[in-house]
């Protein structure tokens, strides 16, 4: 997919006719829908400068009564290794295991480093069709890349940075050890533009919790960095290493608030009572879950989680590539299926359904007082054809227009 915007304007300017959510209605104390109005919105310096009665008359570009809603952030994805842009092709049957896929990488990425520019530009396009200006994106560090998956990436996101911005995990996708890969680690833990230490499942991959666990927190801990592990492995491997990082992250506040389980699958598992326990260890030690919302049976306990305080980010993962080929690129679209899967279908529950494409950002706190936006936000905003939140993420609604610090792209 090529970029589906134009740039509308930049710098300081104004919106009018700009439909913002003002409120909830109410019938015996129940949320029964949303109240909106039209606004004025000035825009500079990258930032939302003030929110102002609506005046039509103006010269201001026309916003025709789209629905402002804060722009969307993806959590956890790929950029690096997509198949996005290329031939259709399912997964093999034959790569069962992770193991299988290590090897399997380790033949196609050479080929696939010489296309692998473009193809992130294309996967960046079409998550920018769907809304979303913000990333958090895993690249490969291992012995078949080693620092190209990184410089390929980074000249796709510098091609895209008026109208996209990224955070970047270094991920040892091929083991710290079971490969040659631990000082390739090191080397990108140095680089600033890597916020994030990655990991993939210590025991089955590396053969120990401890040792990958160790080396990895103390890399964070050397460089600044944050920590954001996948980890597939369900049962005790699973929870020990959920555990080992939650004391890791008590013992050393630094790593509190910036120390992140991906995937977490062995969460699912746990009876009602076992995940409320780990919920209250990881608020705790301020550890985040990122999960994807996967439903081949692994129902994550993401309520529990957000009752404890848990901070739990969404991604899409995988987009068209060889691990899966259900990614879709719209974070609107996870926010549906997780209403769907936890039975938020009231408007009340469905407007808090927003935050899962949002992470956290919503126009209308609990009680419904407007809380988004105000002077001083960031320009980061999405205009939707939807009446309210609930709307917006239970029919998924078309994006007819994205802002990024402060630069408005317009639907071609």
């Amino acid at each position: 997919m090529q970029f589906p915007y134009q740039l509308a304007a930049k710098g300081k300017y104004s919106l009018k006719n700009v439909r913002l959510e003002t409120g909830f209605e109410y019938e015996n104390e129940e949320v029964t829908g949303t109240t909106t109005d039209l606004f004025s919105i000035e825009i500079e310096d990258g930032k939302i400068k003030a929110v102002k009665a609506n005046d039509p008359a103006s010269k201001a570009i026309d916003a025709k009564g789209y629905l402002m809603l804060p722009a969307f952030r993806d959590m956890h994805i790929h950029l690096d290794k997509t198949l996005y842009g290329l031939p259709w092709q399912a997964l093999s049957p034959k790569r069962r295991t992770v193991k299988d896929m290590i090897a399997y990488e380790q033949e196609i990425i050479p080929e696939l480093l010489k296309t692998s520019v473009s193809r992130a530009e294309q996967l960046i396009s079409l998550q920018q069709h769907y809304g979303t200006h913000f990333v958090r994106t895993h690249f490969n560090i291992d012995p078949t890349s080693g620092l190209k998956s990184l410089e390929h990436l980074e000249q796709a996101l510098e091609n895209k940075k008026g109208s996209f911005k990224a955070e970047l995990v270094a991920f040892p996708q091929h083991g710290v050890y079971y490969t040659e890969t631990a000082p390739l680690m090191k080397e990108a833990a140095q680089l600033k533009n890597v916020g994030f230490i990655g990991g993939l499942d210590p025991l089955s991959i590396d053969g120990s919790i401890e040792k990958v666990m160790d080396f990895t927190v103390q890399l964070a801990l050397d460089h600044n960095k944050g920590i954001d592990i996948h980890l597939h492995e369900t049962g005790e491997s699973g929870m020990k290493t959920i555990n080992y990082l939650i004391d890791k992250a008590i013992e050393n506040p630094a790593l509190q608030g910036k120390t992140f389980v991906s995937h977490a699958f062995a969460l699912a598992h746990l009876s009602p009572k076992e995940a409320e326990q780990i919920s209250e260890r990881l608020a705790a030690g301020k550890v985040g879950i990122v999960s994807s919302v996967p439903f081949k049976g692994t129902v994550m306990p993401i309520p529990t989680l957000k009752k404890y305080g848990v901070n739990v980010l969404i991604g899409n993962d995988n987009v068209q590539d060889y691990w899966s080929t259900f990614g879709s690129g719209s974070m609107l679209q996870k926010a549906n299926l997780i209403a769907e899967l936890y039975g938020y279908a009231t408007e009340y529950a469905l407007s808090r359904a927003l935050q899962f494409a949002t992470q956290s950002i919503l126009p209308l706190d609990e009680k419904g007082k407007q809380q988004w936006p105000k002077a001083g936000d960031e320009a980061a905003i999405v205009l939707t054809d939807a009446s309210c939140s609930a709307e917006a993420v239970s029919r998924m609604s078309e994006i007819k227009a994205l802002m990024n610090d402060g630069n408005l792209f317009w639907r071609n």
